[in-house]
C-alpha cells in the first residue's frame, strides 16, 4: 500500500484533526443522550444541531486538507456513516420515544419505524445518486423531531401519520438536496441552509417561549428543501 510519507506533517495532522472533528459529532451525540435522560429537550437539540453542523462542514474541510490523499489508508465515509446513523436515526428515535409525542400505544411502533426504515434506507445502492442528490428522503429524523417538538405541537395521532409519512418517504424515487454537495442552485441552496440552522437554534434559544416569525422562517426554510425535490424530481 502506498504509504503517505510524501506529505508534510503539518498535512496529516490537519488531515487527522479533520477525521477527529468528524469523530466529534458521535461526541455531541452523547451529550444529546444525557440531555434526553434528564428531559431536558432544549439541551438535547442544541446537541443534536451540533451534530447537523459538524456533518455539513466536515466534508468542506476534508477536501480543502486533501484527506483522502494524505490519509488513503483511512475511510472518512465509513466514520461519517457511522455517525450520521447514530445521530439521525438512533438518538432521534430515543428522543422521539422519551418525549411522548404520541400516546403509549404507538410509541414503541413509531420508534420501531424510525429505526427500521432508516437502517434499510442506508443499505439502498444509489442511496445517493451521481448528480449528488438524495435518492428519497434522507434519513435526517432528528429535523422531522425538531419540528414536532419545538414548531408544530401537532397532537398524537398527527405524529403518528408524520412519522409513517417519512418513513414511506423513504423509499419514494424523490431527489432531495444534498446541501453540500449540491451542483444546481447552489448558492440559494446553502444560504437556506444557513437561515434554516439560525432559525433553529433562535427557536432553541428562546424555548419554551415561541416566535411565531422564528417558526415561519423554520417552516419556510424547511419547505424549500421540499419545493426543490419536486423541482428536481418532475420539472428539471
Amino acid at each position: 500500500m502506498e504509504t503517505s510519507t510524501k506529505y508534510t506533517p503539518l498535512e496529516k495532522t490537519l488531515a487527522w484533526s479533520v477525521h477527529a472533528f468528524t469523530a466529534s459529532g458521535l461526541v455531541a451525540g452523547f451529550m444529546a443522550i444525557l440531555a434526553i435522560n434528564e428531559q431536558d429537550w432544549k439541551t438535547a437539540m442544541l446537541w443534536l444541531v451540533a451534530c447537523l453542523v459538524i456533518d455539513g462542514i466536515d466534508g468542506t474541510f476534508a477536501r480543502m486538507f486533501k484527506v483522502e490523499e494524505v490519509l488513503p489508508y483511512m475511510d472518512g465515509k465509513t466514520i461519517d456513516y457511522v455517525i450520521d446513523f447514530a445521530t439521525y436515526a438512533i438518538i432521534p428515535a430515543y428522543f422521539f420515544h422519551q418525549a411522548g409525542l404520541v400516546d403509549e400505544a404507538w410509541r414503541l411502533p413509531c420508534t420501531a419505524i424510525i429505526l427500521l426504515v432508516s437502517a434499510i434506507y442506508y443499505g439502498k445502492k444509489g442511496m445517493v445518486t451521481d448528480d449528488m442528490y438524495f435518492l428519497g428522503f434522507p434519513v435526517m429524523w432528528n429535523m422531522v423531531i425538531f419540528y414536532q417538538v419545538f414548531v408544530f405541537q401537532f397532537p398524537s395521532w398527527g405524529n403518528v401519520l408524520a412519522i409513517i409519512f417519512f418513513a414511506i418517504l423513504h423509499f419514494v424515487p424523490i431527489k432531495f438536496v444534498y446541501p453540500s454537495r449540491a451542483t444546481r442552485f447552489k448558492k440559494i441552496t446553502i444560504a437556506v441552509t444557513v437561515f434554516l440552522i439560525l432559525s433553529l437554534t433562535l427557536i432553541l434559544y428562546y424555548y419554551p417561549e415561541r416566535s411565531i416569525w422564528f417558526n415561519i422562517l423554520a417552516i419556510v426554510s424547511g419547505a424549500y428543501y421540499g419545493i426543490m425535490a419536486i423541482y428536481n424530481t418532475w420539472i428539471e
